[in-house]
């Protein structure tokens, strides 16, 4: 008798969890079907900026950028942000009073730590030295960036020791201006990039700004990051 191990001939989805209570129900199942996940979600590239001979895209001092979801990731997360409806400014005891919904509102808050842990810490490691303490995301939000509702957020300092800010539209496309300037540095990232987490230092060194939404509207994934 020959056994062949080698070939993938497909595998049997794990289904005693799926709910259907969602509009994009496979956004769910990172715990119970975490290999169709990362294929369905997961960007292309993420590996490679795990390598040693990786080139980092650095466009403000100690900012860093990294690509990590796919558009359908994006795509699906604005869907249920707009589902769940409950947009607010300044509750949750927010430290920033942004536009916004929290994770927890729409159930994905497990979904986020785990993506945290697994996929964000290595890559936090490889550009601050020695940081490997396991996360500790107590804010973790969608924001909403509109010219009559919220279009800019004013110099502010994050309650964190880094923050992750996932761009979930597209630049000049979805939406005009916006982008984050680090008054310190004098610098602005403004041509966000679908899929892309930016990452930067919470306290003391990078004081930001968010800059105005002149047209359309913009989603941002806002995570601030503690040990």
């Amino acid at each position: 008798m020959f056994v062949d191990n080698m070939v993938d001939y497909g595998h049997l989805v794990n289904a005693d969890n799926f709910g259907i209570s969602h509009i994009n129900n496979e956004l769910y199942q990172i715990l119970e079907n975490r290999e169709d996940f990362e294929r369905r979600y997961l960007h292309e590239d993420y590996a490679k900026y795990l390598e040693p001979d990786r080139i980092l895209h650095q466009p403000c001092p100690d900012v860093y950028w990294f690509p990590l979801f796919t558009p359908r990731f994006c795509q699906e997360l604005i869907m249920e942000a707009e589902a769940n409806g409950s947009w607010v400014t300044g509750a949750y005891n927010d430290p920033v009073p942004t536009q916004d919904i929290h994770m927890e509102y729409i159930g994905l808050a497990e979904m986020w730590d785990l993506m945290l842990d697994e996929y964000i810490l290595p890559l936090v490691s490889s550009v601050f030295t020695g940081y490997v303490d396991t996360p500790h995301c107590p804010h973790k939000f969608i924001v909403r960036y509109r010219p009559d509702e919220q279009a800019y957020l004013r110099p502010h300092h994050d309650t964190a020791t880094y923050t992750i800010n996932l761009a979930l539209n597209n630049a000049k496309l979805d939406y005009e201006g916006g982008g984050c300037r680090f008054i310190r540095y004098n610098c602005s990232v403004q041509d966000t990039r679908l899929g892309w987490i930016l990452m930067h230092p919470g306290r003391l060194t990078h004081y930001h700004e968010g800059l105005p939404v002149s047209k359309g509207t913009r989603y941002i994934l806002v995570s601030f990051v503690d040990p």
